[in-house]
This record gives C-alpha cells, structure tokens and sequence, in this order.
C-alpha cells in the first residue's frame, strides 16, 4: 500500500528538532559513503524559462530511495500561483515498493530550515544570540524555529522588502519572546547579526560581503537554482569560509558560487568542504572567532529523505494519509 500525504496533514506531522537530526545524520552518511546523492539534472525547453528538477538519493540507514520532482515556474507568480512545487515519492530500498507520495510544501520549507540549523550548529560561534534574516516569508518563520534548537538566540533583525510580510512574521513568532528589530535596509540586519539567513528568491546579490563582521555566520539559502542567480555578492564568498550540501549540486545550479568563480574572485576548489564532512569529523568547521563562515545551501533530495522518513514514520503512527493500492 502507498499512503498519500497531503500538505495540511503534513503540517500536522512536521517536527523540526527531530528533521535537524535526521539531516544531519544524511550529511554525516554521505560523508561516510551509506547515502548516495547524485548530481541534479535540469529538464528545460529553450522556448521556456520554467525547469523541472528531479532529485534523486538514497541511504541505507533509513532503508529508502526518494526522488522530489522540483517545477520552478517563475511566470506562476503573475497567476497568482507559487512558483515552485513538488512532489516525494518515498520507495523502500529494501523490497522497491513505493511506500508514500508526499506534496513537497510542507518538507521542503522544514527541511531547508533543519538544514540551516546544522550548518549553524557546526559552523556559527556556539554563544550567537542575534539572527538576521534578510526576507520575513514562511520560511523566515522556519528559521526562527530552527536557530532556536542550535542555538541560545535572544534578538531578530528582519528586513523584507514588503512591510506586511514583516508584520505578519512579527505576529508569528510573537510568542517565542524575542526583542524584534524590524530593520530598514539589508545592511542593517548584516552588521547587526551573529548568525545570517538570506531568504530570498533573488537574483541580483542583495548583500554585499563588505557588510560582513567579525564572526558572522551566514546561511545563504533563498535563490532559486539557477546559475545567475544570487543573494551574496562576489566579496562575500570571498571574504568567507564557505561550505556546501553537494558540491556536483551546487557546481551546476548555485549562481552564489558558480558566478564568483566565473568572475575568477575564487574557484571551485576555495570551497572549504561540503557540511557531511563536518559532520562526519573528518574536516574542519570554524577555527576560530572572527571566521567568517557561509553555507551556500542549494538543497539536496538527501534531505527529502531525511524528512520524508519521518513524516511517514509518524503519519503511520498517528494513522493519517490515504492508502491506495497502486498495483490493483
């Protein structure tokens, strides 16, 4: 039987302290050679800016294979539709049944939050208490969320370009009881922060790396994957220590690092290494206070999995989904 999840009962099943530590265990074994995690291919028309991206992993602890069908349609946006959507489907590396279909919302948002966390964990000064975040969406909520489990975090600075989305992001943490700077510009919440999230879906770089202090740590996560497009400027992958998920991932569809080498500011090979190894202990994280460090977070279908383990572990607990038989 195949259990269809839903988003609104996702929303029910998420749990992000327990997805922190299901990433982080994925990253760790593909470090260790008990995950595999391909790199992405991009499906395009040359009549069509839209891309579909399939992502595909599989780990032997967790028993599954996964592949996310990732549709980043930008011109969704002027229907009124979002513009990215996708789908897991769930598939036990033990016996090849399809276990669960899931819409891709509700994993996606928590995943590429838990995944921050553990770069934050690793690699950020382990006393930061002050989180900037550059965009104030659904996903600045989640990250709220996540920094929380990593971290003694006591301040936010926000910025977004929309004063209603503030607001709204306001009212949802409201109840953590965290002093909220609502900033005026993206260089305020840079030089105000210990630990940085860009969350936006931008093209041209919103933050300039002269803005970066002593320290900081910045989690470079809201471009879509196309290789033009950016949150960070060429300085600030310069001036950072900068780790990645995958390195074959973000080598063919991250424009925060894929342009700065174009430009010749630094190479593939200035990558300090990818978060797994870190994980792992086999390389090193932050060597000191003033490092400046980045996670240039492209997303991988490793952490799909990681988060889809969970959810259908719960929904079968809590006896939520529907049950289809695919093979009838």
């Amino acid at each position: 039987m195949t259990l269809i999840l839903k988003a609104s009962e996702l929303e029910t099943l998420a749990d992000m302290p327990g997805t922190i530590a299901a990433v982080e265990r994925v990253f760790a074994g593909l470090s260790r050679g008990t995950a595999v995690q391909p790199a992405p291919d991009s499906l395009l028309l040359p009549s069509s800016d839209a891309r579909f991206l399939p992502m595909a992993a599989l780990s032997g602890p967790e028993e599954l294979a996964s592949v996310k069908l990732l549709a980043d349609i930008p011109s969704n946006g002027g229907a009124g539709l979002p513009s990215q959507r996708s789908t897991i489907m769930l598939v036990s590396q033990l016996t090849g049944e399809t276990l669960a279909i899931l819409d891709g919302k509700v994993p996606t948002r928590v995943r590429t939050a838990a995944a921050s966390a553990v770069a934050t964990k690793l690699l950020a000064r382990p006393g930061s208490a002050t989180l900037g975040l550059v965009g104030a969406g659904a996903l600045a909520v989640a990250h709220v969320e996540a920094m929380l489990a990593v971290l003694p975090i006591k301040n936010v600075v926000v910025w977004s370009r929309s004063t209603e989305t503030v607001a709204a992001f306001c009212d949802r943490i409201s109840s953590y009881g965290l002093h909220i700077t609502r900033a005026a510009s993206v260089q305020e919440v840079v030089e105000n922060s210990d630990v940085l999230c860009t969350l936006t879906p931008a093209v041209e770089p919103l933050v300039k790396g002269e803005w970066f202090q002593p320290g900081l740590h910045v989690n470079a996560v809201g471009s879509r994957p196309r290789p033009d497009h950016r949150e960070i400027d060429s300085a600030g992958m310069a001036r950072a220590r900068v780790f990645v998920d995958s390195l074959a991932t973000a080598q063919a569809k991250s424009g925060g690092l894929i342009v700065p080498v174009a430009e010749g500011v630094m190479g593939f090979d200035d990558v300090e290494a990818e978060l797994g190894d870190v994980a792992a202990g086999t390389k090193a994280g932050r060597l000191g206070d003033e490092d400046i460090t980045l996670f240039n977070s492209v997303g991988i279908g490793l952490q799909d999995l990681a988060i889809g383990r969970l959810l259908y572990d719960a929904a079968l607990n809590q006896g939520v989904g529907t049950r289809v038989e695919l093979n009838n």
